[in-house]
């Protein structure tokens, strides 16, 4: 509980004619939206980001001195988008800890803005099954096919049409050649249907699954299909708040192994070097280490 706020009314929040106003010295929508968390959203022509969650459509914008939230009321915004963007959490606190080590001071200052978001469960799987070997760009349009093909449509926002992304029984009955030609999924389609059955029969169920350690529940998760320790250590951490995770991929890799570790070594190495050196804020040093490093080509 160190890290938690006691009151949601902790946090400088009003309403005005042009949208919810939230004065904040650690969130920034770029931040946020690029370091690699998530796929469901649209960068507009103002420098403003829509997302999509829960079936609400949300805009945020970055201002000199504040963040202009658009398209929700107040009431949405304490409901649904106060625990979206992690808001009970004291980042400051966090990135003063992080900062005793020098490397992580210079990253959580480079993004300093970074929110870890706490994201659907479901949609969060099949992002991050999607996710494997793949760039953002294609990620991102085939979430957004998914979506437009078999959600719900939910309304229109800066000129575009957005939809819910589908409910598991919903994907579990696509035809999978249907998924590779249209959402352009590649290998991935038999496993997004599999995966999507396995939720759908129950194989996941959130508030039970908390009840689980993280070592339980990554291995229950790596045994569905198209899961493997990467994508279980993403749903662990931004679905299951388990922050002491610690996802690799080949970007945090070359950082960890530039900034830390010196030499090249295996994947699983790497994971357990920052484990320990991280401990339980190990899910936060890797949002900043991964938006510094990818920003910056550390290692490439």
């Amino acid at each position: 509980m160190r890290y938690k706020f006691e009151e949601k009314n902790e946090i400088n929040i009003k309403e005005t004619k042009d949208g919810l106003v939230l004065v904040h010295d650690s969130f920034n929508p770029t931040h946020i939206f690029e370091c690699g968390q998530c796929f469901n959203f649209n960068i507009e022509e103002d420098g403003s980001y829509t997302a999509v969650h829960l079936g609400k459509i949300i805009n945020v914008l970055a201002r000199k001195d504040d963040v202009l939230i658009r398209n929700i009321s107040l009431d949405d915004f304490y409901e649904i988008f106060y625990d979206y963007f992690d808001l009970g959490t004291d980042y400051n606190q966090i990135k003063k800890d992080l900062s005793s080590n020098e490397i992580l001071k210079t990253a959580s200052d480079y993004g300093d803005g970074i929110r870890i978001l706490n994201q659907e469960m479901f949609e969060t799987v099949i992002s991050f099954i999607i996710s494997a070997n793949n760039g953002i760009t294609r990620i991102k349009n085939s979430i957004r096919i998914i979506s437009e093909r078999y959600g719900d449509f939910i309304g229109e926002y800066m000129g575009r049409e957005y939809y819910a992304f589908p409910k598991p029984e919903v994907l579990a009955k696509v035809d999978p050649l249907e998924l590779r030609e249209f959402a352009r999924v590649g290998f991935r389609d038999v496993r997004i249907v599999e995966a999507s059955r396995m939720v759908a029969d129950g194989f996941l169920d959130y508030e039970t699954d908390q009840k689980l350690s993280t070592q339980e529940l990554k291995e229950k998760l790596m045994q569905m299909p198209g899961i493997g320790p990467k994508v279980a250590d993403c749903v662990l951490l931004f679905t299951y708040h388990r922050r002491e995770t610690f996802p690799v991929d080949v970007w945090i890799k070359r950082v960890m192994e530039t900034l830390f570790i010196g030499h090249e070594v295996p994947k699983k190495q790497v994971d357990n070097y920052a484990r320990e050196f991280f401990g339980d804020l190990a899910g936060y040093a890797q949002q900043y280490l991964f938006y510094y490093g990818r920003e910056e080509k550390i290692g490439k």
